[in-house]
């Protein structure tokens, strides 16, 4: 009868080879005043003259990030003490809401 050769053992590696380094930064994503400005292909000199942009300024001032040079330019202005609701993109399904204040 022979023997089994014995196989070298494989050193096996544990761990998290992660341990102690910084998580990675997320990756900037566009807000809702660049992806609107970008669905109406507007160029920053075009922005006086958008009704449409207006409009929706206007209307999402105290709830989304308008430039603030832009309200300077047409006269809007943002209250500051009211509190909006912001819900995450990835779970906008499932009614988790976050209250800012």
């Amino acid at each position: 009868m022979t023997l089994p050769v014995a196989l070298p053992a494989k050193t096996r590696k544990r761990g998290n080879p992660n341990w102690g380094r910084p998580i990675p930064s997320a990756p900037a994503l566009p807000t809702e005043f660049e992806l609107l400005v970008k669905h109406l292909q507007l160029t920053a000199e075009m922005y006086n003259s958008s009704t449409k942009l207006h409009t929706w300024c206007e209307r999402n001032r105290n709830r989304c990030y308008v430039p603030e040079w832009l309200l300077d330019e047409w006269h809007i202005t943002v209250d500051p003490n009211i509190s909006a609701v912001v819900t995450d993109r990835h779970f906008s399904r499932h009614s988790f809401h976050f209250w800012v204040s």
